[in-house]
């Protein structure tokens, strides 16, 4: 008898998955959703909905949603306010998922990896798209660096493109 832990008994303890989702995860949403779906309810588990900034979408995003120049606004305040996260919500909270929206600011890899850490989640849900081993050194992939960091498994959903 094996002493190791099948893939089935690791899902039933999840507690928290964190839904990594950004500016080019459009054409992905409901594939991210549909995993979402389909790792959350059976361990009713909590799906934080992380979001990264970089310095220039989060001051644009604050003055788009906020309809003012200078606000005095959390990242997490405003990745529960932007479009996506509430309908995102909204589609989980209609299987009674709970959800919870989490930001920072930086580089998104290490973004997802801090916020991953923050809430001590027990599964990762990031997009992406298959690019060339040369694009990847050249532009770098979030994907791989929340797969190489992240404090566990990540499930990846590519692009169906």
């Amino acid at each position: 008898m094996s002493a190791e832990p099948t893939a089935e008994r690791a899902d039933a303890e999840l507690e928290t998955v964190l839904l990594a989702i950004g500016g080019r995860d459009d054409a992905r949403m409901d594939s991210l959703v549909t995993t979402v779906r389909e790792i959350a309810p059976p361990n009713d588990a909590t799906v934080v909905i992380a979001h990264v900034f970089d310095n220039g979408s989060y001051r644009e995003a604050v003055e788009r949603i906020l309809d003012a120049e200078t606000a005095d606004i959390e990242p997490d305040e405003l990745a529960a306010e932007m479009g996506v996260t509430r309908v995102v919500t909204e589609e989980l909270a209609d299987d009674s998922i709970d959800c919870e929206a989490r930001a920072t600011t930086g580089r998104r890899g290490e973004g997802i990896v801090e916020i991953a850490e923050e809430v001590d989640a027990d599964r990762v849900v990031v997009g992406g798209r298959q690019r060339s081993p040369a694009g990847k050194a050249v532009f770098g992939s979030t994907a791989q660096t929340v797969m190489l960091n992240a404090p566990c498994p990540v499930t990846f959903v590519r692009d169906r493109a």
